[in-house]
């Protein structure tokens, strides 16, 4: 027989500590929960035990705090956000059928030590899980510690065993209790004998064997004279400290075979707790599924299914969804299959006397546009109310929203089982979206744009096949030349791209001097080679030849991967993945073209307009600081907005006390990192980096600048408080952000929130106005029956492609349109381009 004992208060702290902090939509902690759930179910796997106990403390002292008031007196209470998960772990365990063990008067330590001697006397194998060294001393021919512990910033899992123990300390397990009886041990507050290391205690349990041998062998000359004096003072100490360190094992708990059996689960009840923790990965590893009621079966959709619902409203609502790439229509308790270009199913999508409620409407669109028609009539997409109610939900889908907003179904269908939750879970969504007050958000603002990215992701942007291709020749002939050099420098070739043989040949052969160290050997990470350029010319080709790499490989590569037969390239915009409300994008990801460098920029010389058209660019100049002066109502930098100033100047000009015609660009320079490092909630640390200078100098800019814009400083300490006290920091159009990290007991954490809580309603405003202004272009573009088509959007930056004869009147459009977007205390300034390329048209 095989037991696996875990160390209950031992394994949900590395949990906890192990992941970051994770809530439910209503507040609630589960990073812990998820944390141990996922370790208990890798060890089950992994030793396929018979039985299983989980051991807890109880918060009675035990014999140790009798013998010693000091023991572990210095411990800190739990984090309440851990404590607030411990209740609710046990009641999962409990109805997954598992056995806990508790005992009055002793710790976890002591029933695992009972345990594993229960399983020794047997004969039978036992397995400790733990992050606590102490139980190595339980280490014995049938008993293995599996000791969870962290590398390299990783969490391992690494098996002892007494040879194990011997190699690592040089005793047996059991003499881990002398060794510990020496030096005690501060996380518990064992004291020890004062002055005596590890090193010291295990060089005297090698050689004498035992606490008592050391004593018994005091005046023996390997004991030096300074440790023999604290040996005599604290000999008393390291008795007690024996004892202190000793595991208990024969604890008053049952030990007999069948005791740890799990017993039946209650799926349903666990069921329910797993999803109302909104912990759906753990249901899908237990294989847990709730109840459902009689099932139904979809029906194809026939061509005359849509008479009722256009002749007859009072039919009921419509709801769609796709289920892999087939559309599921819903309405009445009547489940319809459908393929994607069915005409029924375009007729549906394109009738806008249908009202539709979807999870996705973005697909739907490109459904619709696909088959060179346009959807109509889509009043609510759960999937972006879902999303603007939770924007943090690690996924997005039908059944896991169902069973997060409990949106039970009257139905069950077997061949679209989602299909019976979509009504209950938009009701539930749209009643959840009016009370946070997110209503017109949704419906102004994420639903509109909805088709607004799915014309975008149909229309594409052209792309100069041939000219890409031969920059990628250009910059493989740069990599074989700084190849070269790299190989001249060293003096002899190897493989520049193994981290390995780069080490070797810079910190051995070079003989540079070393900064980093990884599992593997020598960092040679990008900030340790700029640390090494002074060093040697090597470095410069080095760096240089990864960029030459990274351009090539992402971007010549990566962009003639996805280039349609139409010659353009189609990037998918993604509308619920960002936390703050931003666009991203993928395949590719069109939002990190490189602009910085030169070299990068170019690759905007192969985005081009098509034949008779041109390419029309605007973007929102310093977009985050303007609302950053509107949100704060700082007069001084709604001043230098109204006034059309360059914001960094007239900023330096007020911090360095001198006219802004006197402002070097050193000053700007400097005064530009702080300006939008309090935007992302830099604190002097980081500005610190940013600038070359010492944290101290860093935060008495800080304060000298918050003392020059004195409103900063009250929208700062407000907006923290807010998200403190409410727990969550919102846009100026209602878009919020939960932030658990805010109540965290740990400073590092709380200061991660704090620093969240400055940039999101700033960052956040500045994506909606970006958002409203899609919206606003393409509806206007539209309205005015123009050919001209917005194509993409980068950060605070539109695209429109239209016909050469279009180009006056869609550049007002654009430029209006952007400028209007937004009804601010300062101005929103946008000015227009144009040109055959994007690089072009960027000015």
């Amino acid at each position: 027989m095989k037991l696996l004992v875990l160390d209950g208060n031992s394994i949900v702290n590395r949990a906890f500590y192990g992941i970051k902090l994770l809530t439910t939509k209503d507040g609630r902690y589960t990073n812990a929960l998820v944390g141990f759930m996922n370790i208990l179910l890798k060890l089950q796997a992994e030793q396929n035990p018979d039985e299983v106990a989980i051991a807890f403390d109880l918060k009675a002292p035990t014999f140790r705090h009798k013998l010693y008031d000091g023991y572990k007196a210095q411990r800190k209470g739990m984090p309440q956000e851990l404590a607030d998960q411990m209740p609710v772990l046990k009641e999962l365990l409990a109805d997954l059928g598992y056995q806990m063990v508790t005992c009055e008067g002793y710790e976890a330590d002591d029933i695992l030590g009972t345990l594993s001697a229960a399983c020794e006397a047997r004969g039978d194998e036992c397995v400790l899980a733990t992050g606590d060294r102490d139980s190595l001393q339980l280490i014995g021919p049938h008993t293995t510690v599996l000791l969870a512990s962290t590398q390299m910033g990783k969490s391992v899992t690494i098996p002892m065993d007494e040879a194990a123990v011997q190699e690592k300390y040089g005793v047996s397990p059991r003499q881990l209790i002398d060794v510990k009886s020496l030096m005690g041990d501060t996380s518990d507050n064992i004291p020890g004998v004062t002055g005596v290391g590890e090193k010291t205690a295990l060089a005297l349990i090698q050689a004498f064997g035992s606490l008592a041998g050391v004593y018994e062998n005091l005046d023996d000359a390997r004991i030096k004279r300074g440790v023999r004096e604290k040996l005599v003072r604290d000999k008393a100490q390291a008795e007690m400290s024996l004892t202190l360190a000793r595991i208990d094992r024969a604890a008053p708990v049952p030990t007999e075979p069948g005791a740890y059996q799990r017993t039946q689960p209650d799926a349903a009840a666990a069921s329910a707790l797993l999803t109302g923790l909104e912990m759906y990965s753990t249901l899908e590893k237990l294989h847990l599924e709730a109840a459902s009621a009689p099932q139904q079966t979809a029906a194809p959709l026939p061509q005359t299914a849509l008479q009722p619902l256009t002749q007859a409203p009072e039919i009921g609502r419509v709801f769609l969804y796709f289920q892999q790439d087939a559309p599921i229509i819903v309405y009445s308790e009547n489940v319809y299959t459908s393929s994607i270009d069915s005409e029924a199913f375009l007729d549906l999508l394109a009738n806008d006397r249908v009202q539709k409620e979807c999870f996705d409407a973005k697909a739907f669109y490109r459904a619709a546009l696909r088959a060179q028609r346009h959807a109509r009539g889509i009043v609510f997409d759960a999937k972006l109310a879902a999303y603007l109610l939770n924007p943090s939900a690690s996924e997005y889908s039908i059944a896991h929203l169902a069973g997060a907003y409990g949106a039970s179904p009257s139905f069950a269908c077997a061949d679209a089982p989602d299909a019976p939750c979509l009504e209950p879970l938009c009701d539930a969504l749209r009643s959840a979206c009016a009370q946070q007050g997110m209503e017109s958000l949704l419906n102004d603002m994420e639903l509109p744009l909805a088709e607004v990215l799915a014309e975008m992701e149909h229309t594409g942007i052209q792309v100069d096949k041939e000219g890409i291709e031969a920059f990628g020749r250009e910059l493989q002939a740069a990599l074989t030349a700084e190849l070269a050099a790299i190989y001249e420098e060293v003096g002899y070739e190897f493989n520049v791209n193994s981290p390995k043989q780069l080490g070797k040949a810079l910190f051995e052969d070079l003989g540079l001097p070393t900064r980093k160290k990884t599992k593997s050997g020598y960092s040679t990470s990008a900030d340790v080679l700029e640390s090494l350029r002074r060093y040697t010319p090597v470095i410069d080709h080095i760096l240089q030849y990864r960029t030459y790499q990274k351009l090539n490989s992402t971007y010549v590569e990566g962009l003639l991967k996805v280039i349609g037969p139409d010659g353009r390239i189609h990037s998918t915009f993604n509308q619920t993945e960002t936390r703050t409300g931003r666009i991203s994008s993928n395949e590719p990801n069109l939002q990190n073209i490189p602009v910085r460098t030169e070299l990068g920029s170019r690759f905007r010389r192969y985005f081009t307009a098509c034949e008779g058209c041109t390419l029309l660019d605007a973007d929102y100049s310093q977009i985050e600081l303007r609302i950053m002066a509107h949100i704060s109502g700082d007069e001084h930098m709604r001043q230098a907005f109204a006034d059309g100033e360059d914001i960094h100047r007239a900023t330096a000009a007020r911090i360095y006390g001198v006219s802004p015609q006197d402002v070097t660009p050193a000053m700007r320079s400097s005064v530009k990192a702080i300006n939008f490092g309090i935007i992302y909630g830099k604190g002097a640390y980081s500005l610190s980096q940013d600038l070359g200078i010492s944290v101290k100098e860093a935060e008495a800019f800080i304060q000298t600048y918050l003392g020059a814009y004195p409103k900063v400083k009250e929208y700062m300490d407000a907006t923290v408080a807010f998200g403190k006290e409410h727990g969550y920091v919102a846009t100026l159009y209602g878009r919020r952000r939960v932030l658990p990290e805010l109540a965290s007991s740990n400073f590092n954490v709380r200061a991660q929130g704090e620093r969240m809580a400055l940039n999101t309603p700033i960052q956040g405003t500045a994506a909606d106005v970006i958002k409203l202004a899609m919206v606003r272009v393409f509806r206007r573009l539209r309205d005015e029956g123009l050919r001209a088509r917005l194509i993409l959007q980068v950060h605070d930056e539109l695209i429109v492609e239209c016909p050469l004869e279009e180009q006056k009147q869609a550049a007002r459009i654009l430029g209006e349109e952007m400028r209007k977007a937004a009804d601010l205390s300062v101005p929103l300034v946008a000015d227009v381009n144009s040109g055959d390329t994007w690089y072009a048209a960027k000015g």
